[in-house]
């Protein structure tokens, strides 16, 4: 038997902040040709310390030293910090929606993202006070698809795995959820959203 669902948990990065890091290679193009194309090219090779770090596994002075090592010290680590977090955008359609989705349903965020994007990225977005919990895997100390992280938002809510509606852009991490009871939709952008939350009734048609 369906339960009703009483939690919205949505995730972060490309559902309400969409977010780019050729901004950062442009920033890096300007400090010295060629060092913001070095960077990623490393980032994307050694994508184990960026989960790491997420995890909680690394600090932040360990990942900002391993990055600067690889773009071989020509910046600060402030400078690091500015440059690495400033790729986020607000998606102001999906955002809109949460003052509405509040009303009769308790928000949660969920989110794989690590302290330096948290402090320097996205912390000051206004929409975050929509949420009753903020949930980030450097905290949890796992990441999604583990499940430890999606039992660090039910310990939360204290509510029963089918009352969890979760909406993010990534397929592993909804098949993760389903497999632990909860509902959930991958996000494919604004317009399939709403659908899916009419179709699910969780939104009526003149919300």
């Amino acid at each position: 038997m369906q339960q009703d669902i009483s939690i919205i948990v949505f995730d972060l990065g490309n559902v309400l902040l969409p977010f780019n890091y050729q901004t950062t290679v442009t920033k890096l193009e300007d400090v010295e040709k060629g060092l913001g194309y070095q960077f990623l090219r490393f980032y994307q090779d050694n994508y184990q310390y960026h989960r790491e770090f997420e995890r909680g596994d690394m600090s932040a002075d360990e990942f900002v030293g391993i990055m600067l090592g690889a773009l071989n010290n020509k910046i600060d680590k402030n400078t690091f910090c500015e440059y690495y977090s400033h790729i986020f955008s607000e998606n102001k359609e999906v955002v809109d929606l949460l003052p509405k989705l509040k009303k009769s349903f308790t928000l949660v965020l969920l989110s794989n993202t690590n302290i330096i994007h948290y402090e320097y990225g996205w912390k000051q977005y206004a929409f975050l006070k929509h949420f009753e919990k903020i949930v980030v895997s450097y905290e949890a100390g796992a990441v999604k698809p583990e499940t430890k992280i999606y039992k660090t938002v039910e310990t939360f809510t204290q509510r029963k795995p089918g009352e969890h509606f979760f909406i993010d852009d990534i397929p592993e991490y909804i098949t993760a959820a389903r497999k632990l009871g909860w509902n959930g939709v991958q996000f494919k952008g604004y317009k399939s959203l709403l659908v899916e939350l009419i179709n699910q009734g969780i939104l009526r048609y003149r919300d």
